[in-house]
């Protein structure tokens, strides 16, 4: 742990958090048919693209943190343990685990050599279904609506009239189109910041027989 803590790791963490904290300020774009398009999700998944599992999740923690104690950092300028508590607050604990599991999708990647735009993309895709596992039956616990199930006479899940509402028509189908353009945009810049900064993930693992093939080769 002492290894890990230090100056520089610290510095990005906070860097990371700070951004997170920055992209809530920024207001949210309507996309067609009304899809909102928010940065929120575009930090979390780029923190955890940039500084790999545990400090994309500590980046995220440390955000989460602060604005449970009161600075008016979560979406809508909100702030304070409500937030948490309310019916959005499922979000915000799956950013938590998307953060970790993007970062060890994306260090394994690494490892093996394969980090590239591609992987990338397909690294922050891994952070859709995260968050939706526990932001939809969230929403649907605090506000009483089923997480799919439509009522008899709804014509399907996309039917959004009052007596057809549900978790997923309200909590996902609006989101999607925009978090997945966010995934693909987070990728992009994680890719550049790759390139330019090689170090910041855990570099490629050799291989042991190429260790082997080195150490004979050295002593012949």
């Amino acid at each position: 742990m002492r290894r890990h803590v230090n100056g520089p790791n610290v510095a990005l963490i906070a860097v990371f958090a700070a951004f997170i904290a920055a992209s809530t300020a920024v207001p949210e774009i309507t996309l067609a048919f009304g899809v909102p398009l928010t940065l929120q999700t575009f930090a979390v998944v780029l923190a955890g693209l940039v500084l790999g599992p545990w400090r994309g999740f500590a980046a995220f923690l440390l955000y989460l943190v602060v604005g449970l104690a009161g600075a008016p950092i979560f979406a809508n300028n909100l702030g304070g343990i409500g937030v948490l508590a309310g019916a959005t607050g499922g979000y915000l604990i799956g950013m938590a685990f998307a953060a970790i599991v993007v970062g060890a999708l994306a260090v394994w990647n690494r490892r093996r050599g394969t980090l590239n735009l591609g992987t990338l993309i397909l690294s922050g895709l891994a952070s859709i279904p995260v968050i939706y596992a526990v932001g939809v039956p969230w929403l649907a616990m605090r506000t009483g609506l089923p997480v799919w199930q439509s009522a008899e006479g709804c014509s399907s899940i996309l039917d959004t009239s009052d007596t057809c509402v549900t978790a997923l028509s309200v909590g996902v189908i609006p989101f999607l189109p925009g978090d997945l353009i966010k995934v693909v945009l987070a990728a992009v810049v994680a890719n550049i910041i790759h390139r330019a900064y090689p170090q910041l993930l855990p570099g490629r693992r050799v291989p042991v027989a190429e260790t082997v093939d080195a150490k004979e080769s050295s002593t012949a």
